[in-house]
């Protein structure tokens, strides 16, 4: 995550006199959006701001100076609520998707050259079996908190990118919430949180889906009405490897088998109760089949999912989970 770069702010009055404010700019190495209707004469540009602040010194890997930079670099450092909360819901996940979904395979990531730093391993260790090595220092199962501190592997890495992001969706909507703001969409990086309506165009608020495309233009493949939903999506169009045989590998490593994802799931998006399990079941969901994520939304009815695919034919395929679009 990298800190903002420009906030732009732009006011518009409805008819109503409740004003619509609109926020945007750079956070977390991503754009932003914010619009939300209120009657107050505050735009609370200078809070979200320190609430984009607190949670880039809590959890950015990019950030030297942040908690979770230190606690991998085996610091002896106490941990914030942010941090905690994340936590705790990344190891709810964890359970939830038998270990699909896992925040400590940042060694993992950095080793296949997808992660914020470079992978460094002790040459006898890289001479005999590096991903045994790797797997002794992950899973979610051995890390826990006690007395406010992170109780893990000695050199492992802790990295929560795929979630964070989702995480601040939801403390902005539940500061907005907090100032009796009714009427919002929250965007950070495609991961969106909503509540009420767009007031001045009297409809819902309307969100497009991304076409997968591996030209790197964009284009809408759908577009859906959220109310008090949040919706993440995730990937594997942009962000890729191809090796010698021509196959595509997805920068989501799984974390059952320490190799960077082999898929022809091109775009997951989740609709969810908050944005942060959005987040984290759109990457789990990358490491299953087909058949696997079918059987995983029989069981989780509280969440529903577009999932767009190649078939056998390498043609576009969608698979539409627990009534998505409604």
């Amino acid at each position: 995550m990298k800190k903002y770069l420009f906030f732009a702010l732009l006011s518009l009055f409805s008819c109503n006199e409740l004003k619509k404010t609109k926020l945007s700019g750079f956070v977390f190495g991503t754009s932003y959006s914010i619009q939300f209707y209120t009657s107050s004469n505050s735009n609370y540009s200078n809070e979200i701001i320190n609430i984009f602040n607190d949670i880039d010194i809590s959890m950015s890997t990019y950030n030297k100076k942040s908690i979770i930079s230190k606690v991998n670099n085996n610091q002896n450092v106490i941990l914030d609520s942010h941090f905690q909360n994340v936590f705790h819901s990344s190891k709810k996940i964890y359970e939830l998707t038998d270990g699909r979904f896992d925040p400590s395979i940042g060694l993992f990531v950095n080793y296949w050259g997808f992660g914020p730093e470079k992978f460094m391993i002790d040459p006898e260790i890289k001479k005999g079996d590096p991903l045994s090595y790797l797997f002794s220092k992950t899973g979610m199962d051995k890390f826990k908190i006690i007395d406010d501190k992170l109780i893990r592997p000695n050199d492992s890495y802790i990295d929560f990118n795929a979630i964070a992001k989702g995480y601040a969706v939801d403390v902005i909507g539940q500061f907005l919430k907090d100032k009796q703001i009714d009427n919002y969409l929250i965007e950070i990086g495609g991961e969106i949180t909503t509540l009420g309506a767009n007031i001045n165009k009297n409809k819902p608020w309307i969100v497009a889906i991304d076409m997968p495309r591996f030209d790197g233009d964009r284009s809408n493949y759908s577009s859906l009405e959220l109310n008090d939903i949040s919706l993440a999506s995730s990937g594997t169009y942009r962000k890729f490897k191809i090796d010698s045989m021509g196959n595509r590998y997805a920068h989501i490593i799984n974390p059952l088998t320490g190799h960077p994802t082999k898929t022809k799931i091109l775009s997951v998006t989740v609709k969810a109760s908050t944005c942060i399990e959005a987040d984290a079941y759109a990457t789990a969901i990358h490491t299953m089949k087909i058949s696997d994520i079918e059987e995983f939304f029989k069981i989780n009815k509280e969440i529903s999912s577009l999932i767009i695919f190649e078939n056998n034919k390498n043609e576009l395929e969608e698979l539409i989970l627990n009534n998505f679009y409604n």
